[in-house]
């Protein structure tokens, strides 16, 4: 059984809540809260704001599962739910489930993809922060892109669920949680053996192993996994290997550690860009050149701790990092500092960091209070070269670079009466970065921002829950790691919304604000950025889960967005003020019907993940049409072993990933993929 804790605390388990005491089970009561998981599987009943009892989920410092009862828009997506999805990769599944704005690079799995919530479409998803299982992905002092964030990083076959938070609201999460968060638990324990290998279109290949133990006072989690494509287009092809362990044991009756270790290697061949014209003659076998490429390591250790002591439960998690990439790739000519020459760059990180969060709470009858604190140390070594089919010619950027970052967070909530709930929190942080430039003088500086965050949820019983909140959130800026003092990108968010939840369906509408301060625009291609304005973003977001009968479950998510500069000039003199912010669909969604008769052995799987038009990258004035990209899969049962199909892009729709000027990244075409799992007991 499961017990999770308040928002902002880590979430736990210990396999049976039998080995809790009896001091404790009071406690470990009264932080459970109502949750279900399934494709199929009918909605939730009314979350109040009295809490109920449910599953045990995490016991990584990390918030908690997405709550009904909380006045914020959250997503929840179930490991069914996910797996099922026919993506490519990550970004791809996430799109397909749950109506995030994805553009795809194109150039590699290590090479990061574009994603995008409430109309901020950062280069490398650097305005949404990532954490798997308590610990940040993204990538601080980072001279490609600030905050680089890389979702190849997860292992889907060892995903347990994935939660969004949009907006800047919860108080756990600080720099880069600006537009929201993708928090990803892995699963924690598991008494089978899964094997899966699948292959398909453009030579993929895919196989998986994964096998654990449930003991009573332990669990635990082993998986290796292997994948390697040959590419629709020429000179795109790449390898990827992971490695997954997590290992649960229950020290004592209120104490409980959390071990794991993620692995994670790929590389690849980059086919570079297509012209406007290219595209349009279907010239999709061009590459910029031959030896464009790279690879990308990574590996991460952590630890987690959880001990019950009365009416308090504390968590902490220290972990620690370890990262290198190359890449060789030709940028169109744009007359960037470093990019945009028309030549082939190479691009070299090593990195390597440590990190710690802590949290401790309390909870009463009618409120609970959770107050942590976060640590983190990076330092990276970045290299930026001129280069000649992959030999060096000169150099553009040499720089060391670290940083270190602390911050508090306090997250409330009470009862005020049998319907209203508060919610008050916030966070104060504080970064330190220096920098030490190959043959210029080293810098620092020190930087601080606090973030309040409050919100108010009414239950009308039998009816709806109608909530509202305020929040501030920031990211660090692009290009810190050449001039530490630059300042913070910062957006305030306004929300409000209602939940509907009845015995067949669920539902959520919110309307949203977000003011940005210091905003920055990033040309994904040319690597070329302008900064100093400010922006605004307002829109609609609509979601919905529904139980067909028996046999189906709908679901269905859309963001509706305004997003426009209000004040940003560009360094030619150009004046976007009022202008659509680039590469921001103005509307965009996902829609999947799942089939799993009751009694049969076969399950379906029909979805479809839709992009409104968009204004492209230095290109004001222009808009790229709308496209919408269906998908399917189905699974047959046959003893132990399953048998899949999956397709994406059933109609082999032609459309635009990316553009930025007359450069594009074509999407791909129609992608079949057949495979085979067999489980052992």
């Amino acid at each position: 059984m499961l017990i999770r804790g308040p928002i902002g605390a880590a979430a736990f388990s210990s396999g049976d809540i039998m080995h809790i005491n009896r001091a404790a089970l009071p406690v470990a009561m009264l932080l459970t809260l109502r949750w279900g998981a399934g494709v199929a599987q009918q909605p939730t009943a009314p979350d109040t704001t009295t809490r109920k009892a449910s599953q045990l989920d995490e016991i990584t410092v990390t918030a908690a599962p997405a709550r009904r009862s909380d006045p914020a828009a959250t997503l929840s997506i179930p490991r069914l739910l996910f797996r099922s999805a026919p993506g490519n990769n990550p970004y791809d599944r996430l799109r397909q489930v749950a109506g995030l704005e994805v553009h795809d690079q194109g150039q590699g799995p290590g090479f990061a993809s574009n994603a995008s919530l409430r109309g901020f479409s950062s280069d490398h998803s650097t305005d949404i922060a990532l954490w798997i299982d308590g610990v940040p992905i993204n990538e601080p002092v980072n001279g490609h892109a600030e905050g680089y964030n890389d979702w190849s990083l997860m292992f889907p076959q060892a995903v347990q669920s994935i939660e969004i938070f949009k907006g800047p609201t919860n108080p756990l999460y600080g720099n880069f949680a600006m537009a929201g968060v993708v928090n990803v638990r892995t699963l924690e324990r598991t008494g089978r053996t899964e094997f899966q290998a699948s292959g398909g279109s453009y030579g993929q290949v895919d196989a998986s192993l994964l096998s654990g133990w449930d003991r009573e006072h332990s669990g635990g989690v082993v998986a290796l996994r292997g994948m390697r494509e040959d590419g629709w287009r020429p000179n795109s092809g790449y390898q990827l290997g992971q490695g997954h362990l997590r290992a649960v044991r229950d020290l004592s009756p209120t104490t409980t550690i959390d071990a794991g270790i993620e692995l994670y290697a790929a590389g690849w061949d980059s086919p570079g860009f297509l012209t406007l014209d290219q595209f349009a003659a279907r010239e999709f076998s061009h590459i910029s050149d031959p030896t464009d490429g790279g690879y990308k390591h990574r590996a991460q250790e952590r630890v987690s701790l959880r001990v019950l002591s009365g009416s308090m439960i504390s968590r902490t998690t220290v972990y620690a990092t370890q990262g290198r990439w190359q890449l060789f790739l030709t940028t169109p000519p744009e007359g960037g500092t470093t990019e945009g020459s028309g030549s082939q760059t190479e691009e070299e990180d090593r990195r390597y960091g440590f990190g710690a969060t802590s949290a401790l709470s309390w909870v009463g009858a009618n409120n609970e209070l959770t107050l942590g604190a976060e640590g983190r140390w990076d330092h990276s070594s970045y290299e930026n070269w001129l280069t000649i089919q992959r030999q060096r010619d000169a150099a553009q950027d040499l720089v060391g670079a670290s940083q270190a970052s602390g911050a508090l967070f306090l997250q409330s909530s009470a009862s005020l009466t049998p319907w209203l709930r508060l919610s008050a929190g916030g966070r104060a942080d504080v970064l330190h970065a220096h920098v030490a430039p190959d043959g210029a003088p080293s810098g620092s500086a020190t930087r601080s921002l606090v973030s309040p965050k409050v919100g108010l949820l009414a239950h009308l019983p039998r009816l709806i829950d109608l909530y509202a909140n305020v929040s501030r959130g920031f990211r660090q800026t692009d290009g810190v790691i050449r001039d530490p003092n630059l300042p913070f990108i910062t957006a305030w968010n306004y929300e409000a919304g209602l939940k509907l939840d009845r015995d067949r369906v669920s539902g959520s509408a919110a309307v949203f604000r977000m003011d940005v301060s210091n905003e920055q625009t990033f040309d994904p291609i040319t690597l070329t950025s302008v900064s100093g304005g400010a922006s605004r973003r307002q829109g609609i977001e609509l979601s919905l889960q529904s139980a067909l009968g028996r046999v189906a479950s709908f679901s269905t998510s859309w963001t509706f967005v305004d997003a426009k500069y209000r004040r940003l000039v560009t360094e030619d003199g150009d004046t976007l003020s009022g202008a659509r912010v680039f590469n921001t669909a103005k509307y965009v969604g996902s829609m999947v019907l799942n089939l799993k008769p009751g009694g049969h052995r076969w399950h379906g799987h029909l979805g479809s993940n839709i992009v409104g038009p968009y204004t492209p990258f230095d290109a004001p004035g222009e808009s790229e049409p709308a496209y919408a990209l269906f998908h399917t899969g189905a699974g047959l049962m046959v003893g132990r072993a399953e048998l899949s199909l999956g397709i994406n892009n059933l109609l082999n729709r032609r459309y635009l990933e990316l553009r930025a000027g007359d450069f594009i990244v074509p999407g791909q075409p129609r992608t079949v993929v057949v495979g085979l799992s067999y489980t052992m007991p």
